[in-house]
C-alpha cells in the first residue's frame, strides 16, 4: 500500500526463532533495494549472512548488484555463495548459477558465462528464460546458431506472448541470413513489446536487409525514440 519504511520495519521485527525469519530479512532488504538503498541493502544482507549463514542472502547480494550493473561485485558475491556451499551447486541453487552466468556474459567473459548457463540448463531444461538467455548470447556472438535456434524456439513454444522471447527468435534468424523468417519474427515481437528500443532496432535491421529500407528508418527511429541513453541513441 505504499508504505515501505513501515513495511521493512515490520519484517527487521520478526524474531529469529520464527519460521520466517531468513525470508523476512531477504524481505526487508528487497524492498531497501527497491527504495534505491542499493548499499543499505548489501549492508544489512552482509549481517543476515554473518550471523546465521545464510547462502540465500549471498546470492541476493549478487542479485542486487546484478541489477545495478555492477557484475564484477555480483560475480564476487555469487562465488562466495558458492564457496559457502562447498564449492559444489546443486539443483536447489541452480538460479546461482543462471545469474552468475548473466552477470559473466554482461561482462564480457563470454567462456565462463556459457559454462554457468549450460550446467544450468542441466537442473532446469525447459527454463525458458534461461534457454532463451544462453540461446540469445550463442546468436549475438553469431556462434552455435543452429543450437541457438533450437534452444531459442523451445522457449518460443513454451513461452509464445513473450516479446522478448519471441525478439530472440528473430534475431538468430537474422544472424542466419534467413532476414525473410527474421522480419516475420520481429514483427510480431514488436505487437507484444510496442516501444522496446532492442527490438524496433532489430525490426529495423530486418527490414533492411530485405529492402523494404523506409519501414526500416522508420523503426530506428522509434528505437532512439526508445533509448534514454546517449550512448545507445
Amino acid at each position: 500500500s505504499g508504505h515501505a519504511e513501515d513495511a521493512i520495519a515490520l519484517y527487521k521485527a520478526i524474531r529469529p526463532d520464527s519460521a520466517g525469519y531468513l525470508e523476512s530479512q531477504r524481505s526487508a532488504a528487497e524492498l531497501l533495494e527497491k527504495e534505491g538503498k542499493v548499499d543499505e541493502a548489501i549492508t544489512y544482507l552482509e549481517e543476515t549472512f554473518n550471523v546465521n549463514k545464510d547462502v540465500n542472502a549471498l546470492i541476493q547480494i549478487g542479485d542486487v548488484y546484478r541489477r545495478a550493473e555492477r557484475h564484477l561485485d555480483a560475480i564476487t558475491a555469487y562465488d562466495r555463495a558458492e564457496e559457502a556451499l562447498g564449492g559444489k551447486v546443486s539443483a536447489a541453487h541452480w538460479n546461482l548459477l543462471y545469474a552468475r552466468g548473466m552477470s559473466y556474459e554482461r561482462s564480457g567473459n563470454f567462456k565462463r558465462a556459457e559454462d554457468d548457463l549450460v550446467t544450468a540448463m542441466e537442473f532446469k531444461p525447459d527454463h525458458p528464460y534461461l534457454l532463451n538467455y544462453l540461446g540469445y548470447s550463442w546468436a549475438d556472438q553469431g556462434k552455435k546458431l543452429e543450437h541457438a535456434l533450437e534452444l531459442i524456439t523451445k522457449a518460443a513454444n513454451l513461452m509464445p506472448e513473450d516479446g522478448y522471447i519471441i525478439d530472440s527468435l528473430g534475431w538468430v534468424y537474422y544472424k542466419m541470413g534467413q532476414y525473410e523468417e527474421a522480419a516475420k519474427e520481429l514483427e510480431k515481437a514488436v505487437e507484444l513489446v510496442p516501444y522496446d528500443q532492442t527490438i524496433n532496432e532489430h525490426l529495423g535491421d530486418a527490414y533492411w536487409q530485405v529492402g523494404r529500407k523506409n519501414e526500416a528508418r522508420f523503426q530506428w527511429q522509434r528505437a532512439m525514440n526508445a533509448a534514454k541513453d546517449e550512448k545507445d541513441k
